[in-house]
Parts: structure tokens; C-alpha cells; sequence
């Protein structure tokens, strides 16, 4: 497999485990040093931060779904660039709250022994919509078995 695949599967691999709450994969897709940026109040300097942020805010009452597609990867010997565009979608029926919007991704990537792995990542929004729950009186949420709760 070309680097270029394997950077592709290393991001499905990372929202997959986000969305399905598998930290140890989640964990196992970042470098120990890998840095995160999602916006101005959200930032992290290593891999114990990021997935220790996203097993306590991404919890059992939050379920997620990331999608990313038009990836720009540049690979330069061990170490490579990503852009990719995110849509993504958050829902907390306990607060009645649903979240959708869009973003690029922004990271960078590492070869190791293990293979690749991201070492920084973030994103900036094009838009964040927010919907209460209340205003769609027959929302229903049944959590499949994909996930892990």
C-alpha cells in the first residue's frame, strides 16, 4: 500500500474509534507528542490531553459522526501533510441539543515503526449550526451496538 492510502485509513481509522468511543484505537492513531487545535478555546500538547478531552466530553451521552472526503495529502519522506473536508454532527438528547456543521482539517503526519501516525491535527469551521431538540417534538435516538457505551 502506497503512503498515501495508509495516511487515507489512518483518518478513517480515527473517526471511526471517535464515533464508536474505541480509545484504544483512538489513541493508537496519534503520535505520544501529537498536538490538536479545534478553535480558540480548544487546544492540546500531547496524546494523553486529546484522548483523555475526547473519553470525557465525547462520552455515553454524546454521540458523534465525523465524515471527511476530498483529502490533499502531501507526502515528503517520513513525514506528510493533510487537508480534509469534515461534516460532522453531535447529538445530546439528555440536553436536548443536536450540532452540525463543517470543517477542513488541517494535520500532519508521522512514519513510525508502527507505521503512520497523525502528529497534529485541528480544524477551522466554515459553519456550526445548533438545533434544540425541543423544537423537533418527534426526535428519537436509539444507540446501535456499533458503539461503545
Amino acid at each position: 500500500m502506497d503512503d498515501v492510502e495508509a495516511i487515507k485509513l489512518l483518518k478513517y481509522r480515527y473517526l471511526r474509534a471517535l464515533d464508536t468511543k474505541d480509545w484504544e484505537v483512538f489513541e493508537g492513531t496519534l503520535t505520544e507528542d501529537v498536538t490538536g487545535d479545534y478553535g480558540s478555546s480548544l487546544a492540546f500538547t500531547n496524546r494523553g490531553e486529546l484522548v483523555d478531552f475526547m473519553r470525557t466530553s465525547v462520552g455515553p451521552a454524546v454521540i458523534t459522526e465525523h465524515r471527511v472526503d476530498h483529502p490533499e495529502i502531501d507526502v515528503e519522506g517520513d513525514e506528510a501533510t493533510g487537508r480534509w473536508y469534515l461534516q460532522d454532527r453531535v447529538m445530546v438528547p439528555d440536553f436536548k441539543f443536536m450540532l452540525f456543521g463543517a470543517a477542513f482539517y488541517s494535520d500532519r503526519y508521522r512514519k513510525t515503526d508502527a507505521g503512520w501516525r497523525i502528529c497534529a491535527t485541528g480544524y477551522d469551521r466554515t459553519y456550526e449550526a445548533k438545533l434544540s431538540l425541543d423544537d423537533l417534538p418527534s426526535f428519537a435516538l436509539d444507540v446501535g451496538p456499533a458503539i461503545r457505551i
